[in-house]
């Protein structure tokens, strides 16, 4: 094997077996920073070992033995190798020399505990969403700080420093290295949730940069989601969302032209819809639901995606029971960015009126101001009525709003379509069109435009 391809060969290795060597020696030392440093020291081994040696068989049990013996060097430093590190030492020795099958299913077991302990360490609500993202895709994603910075179109330096305060605060905070307990576990697994569909929704739905969709985040957070299902498979919210994210990533075929344009929903050719990964969200909401507990937010967003998923053309979309999920999502989980997506499917089911009786209570919501999709949709449904100078202004300042090249030059293609000539009007006269009642086939709201809520 060439230097090249063991190179290749260690990426791979490190790319999957990182997160779980970083979650066994931070059981050991309890810091996650000092952790990752000597998961960091067995790939440097590994690095100059493999090209001369060739790659074990086994390459994560040898990154993990390695890992470990260095973390028992320190522990030894630290003058506390007492009784249960000595037991570390031989369950060390027992790794090297076991090889059957039953013995790797044990261990096995044990590496899924601690990968579980290190999900819920690295999103501890004790540190900003901004450096929970960070901290999960450098521990439990194994990407590098520039690939970080990168997705999020932020400097390196940043995204360096909200990782190394980040390690900071969980040791300063003590936070220990174990599941929560059952009275905590809820917020907890709240806030693990809320970092995985942040990645997801970036990757889905950039909101900056020329790109309209970024598919490594989305892969990134699907991948933590399901083993996050695979370590917690009795909490429907988990399968919710992996239900959730499985149903939205298999429209990323149908989301961009050619060129790279967006396409939005109405607009999408269903047939290039992934089928299997829609069947893998409609078995992972089926969990959901076999669990026998009221949808949480996550599973009742993922029952509005798989009715759209359900809708072999855009005119079957059963809007009245879409419109109906979020009348359950706003009472389970209230928002005015919840209910901006209830205005649109309430405006669907029953006319772009009723949307925007709704959308209009929500113009001095302090949460959505600078949101640029409440312009959006507001211009959509004004469109719809046939008000075409309100419906071009509200497009227009949506797309100043926006930071999404790509989204923004959408919005201004709207615009433009609602200049008085384009609408088929007099100048003078603003008069609703014959076709007024009809729904847009390129809508920008958050639902139409194709976000995952």
């Amino acid at each position: 094997m060439s230097g090249t391809d063991v190179r290749r060969a260690i990426d791979a290795v490190w790319r999957i077996e990182s997160a779980k060597i970083i979650a066994v020696v931070a059981r050991m030392l309890r810091d996650v920073g000092q952790a990752e440093e000597l998961a960091q020291d067995a790939l440097v081994a590994a690095l100059e070992t493999w090209p001369a040696s060739g790659v074990p068989d086994n390459p994560g049990a040898w990154l993990t033995a390695t890992a470990k013996r260095r973390a028992l060097d320190v522990l030894r430093r630290r003058k506390l190798l007492d009784r249960k590190h000595e037991e570390l030492v031989h369950e060390l020795e027992l790794d090297q020399e076991i090889a059957d099958r039953q013995a790797e299913a044990a261990r096995d077991d044990e590496i899924g505990d601690d990968l579980l302990r290190l999900v819920f360490v690295a999103c501890h609500p004790v540190l900003s969403p901004e450096a929970r993202v960070a901290l999960t895709l450098r521990l439990l994603g194994g990407l590098a700080t520039g690939e970080i910075a990168r997705a999020f179109l932020v400097p390196e330096t940043t995204i360096a420093q909200r990782i190394v305060r980040a390690k900071r605060a969980l040791s300063e905070a003590r936070v220990p290295f174990e599941v929560p307990s059952a009275s905590e576990l809820a917020p907890r697994l709240a806030s693990v949730l809320e970092v995985i569909y942040l990645i997801f929704n970036e990757g889905y739905a950039a909101t900056a940069g020329e790109r309209w969709t970024r598919q490594e985040l989305c892969d990134e957070a699907l991948r933590l989601g399901r083993i996050l299902a695979g370590l917690a498979p009795r909490e429907p919210e988990v399968h919710g969302l992996v239900a959730l994210m499985e149903i939205q990533a298999s429209r990323m075929r149908a989301r961009t032209g050619p060129d790279g344009e967006p396409i939005l929903l109405l607009d999408q050719d269903r047939a290039r819809w992934d089928r299997l990964l829609i069947g893998r969200g409609l078995a992972a909401l089926g969990r959901a639901e076999a669990l026998g507990e009221a949808f949480g937010p996550y599973a009742l967003q993922a029952a509005i995606a798989a009715c759209h998923a359900r809708a072999r053309a855009a005119a079957e979309t059963d809007w009245p029971r879409i419109a109906a999920l979020y009348d359950a999502l706003a009472q389970v989980s209230p928002s005015p960015v919840v209910e901006l997506n209830r205005a649109v499917a309430i405006a669907m089911a029953f006319g772009p009126a009723a949307g925007l009786e709704i959308v209009d209570t929500l113009r001095d919501e302090p949460a959505l101001l600078g949101y640029h999709l409440l312009q959006s949709v507001r211009g959509d449904l004004l469109a719809k009525l046939g008000r075409h100078a309100e419906a071009r202004t509200e497009f227009e300042r949506a797309a100043a709003l926006t930071r999404n090249a790509r989204e923004r030059d959408l919005l201004l293609a709207r615009a433009g379509n609602c200049a008085p000539e384009a609408a088929g009007e007099s100048p003078a006269l603003s008069a609703p069109s014959a076709r007024a009642s009809a729904p847009s086939r390129a809508s920008a709201s958050s639902r139409s435009r194709d976000r995952p809520r």
